[in-house]
């Protein structure tokens, strides 16, 4: 693989996001038969959504550090129904464990139509409901949206990340891939 470009993968749920094998769980290289490529960034086992893989060592810490404030989007359901408080907080930025998080943009959005459905289903529950909020994140801690909707009393049922900086899902589905081309701002300059 060329080291000007990427792969795009959307990661399907309970895969771990990391080409070496733990147990009978799916790893990224049940699906991307590519020699070479590592994941910029990652999403846990029981998240779902894009995963950026590169051979450039320098471009995943361009795509990575905390310092280039690349924005990450996710689609997020969340367990009951966040009021302004609780969205403003998030806006605000949410105090964890281990400090506060960088205001972050944060509105709810109806069930996005075009989210394949998640298998296993996410559970449900007939006397809570649940809601969708799209998150813009310009930092990458662990489990970091998971926190951040607990903290506020909504936890995290279903996260879906979309975009990564300049990359988006697009039209990909569960397990499949495409290459893509870094953006002039990523590359390095010599």
């Amino acid at each position: 693989m060329s080291r000007a470009g990427v792969i795009l993968l959307n990661k399907p749920w309970g895969t771990l996001c990391r080409f070496g094998r733990d147990g009978d769980a799916a790893s990224l290289a049940d699906w991307v038969d590519v020699p070479g490529v590592y994941p910029a960034g990652r999403l846990d086992r029981d998240s779902e959504g894009l995963v950026v893989l590169t051979a450039d060592g320098g471009l995943a810490h361009r795509i990575t550090h905390p310092q280039r404030k690349l924005a990450k989007t996710y689609w997020v359901q969340v367990e009951g129904t966040p009021d302004d408080a609780a969205l403003a907080a998030l806006r605000a930025g949410v105090e964890l464990k281990d400090g506060r998080t960088r205001p972050a943009r944060v509105r709810a959005i109806a069930q996005p139509q075009s989210l394949w459905p998640r298998d296993p289903p996410v559970r449900t529950r007939k006397s809570i409901p649940t809601h969708w909020l799209e998150i813009v994140l310009t930092e990458g801690r662990n489990r970091q949206v998971r926190r951040m909707t607990a903290a506020v009393g909504h936890p995290t049922l279903r996260l879906v990340r979309l975009a990564v900086g300049p990359w988006s899902l697009g039209a990909l589905r569960p397990g499949e891939w495409r290459r893509a081309a870094v953006p002039r701002s990523l590359q390095t300059r010599r």
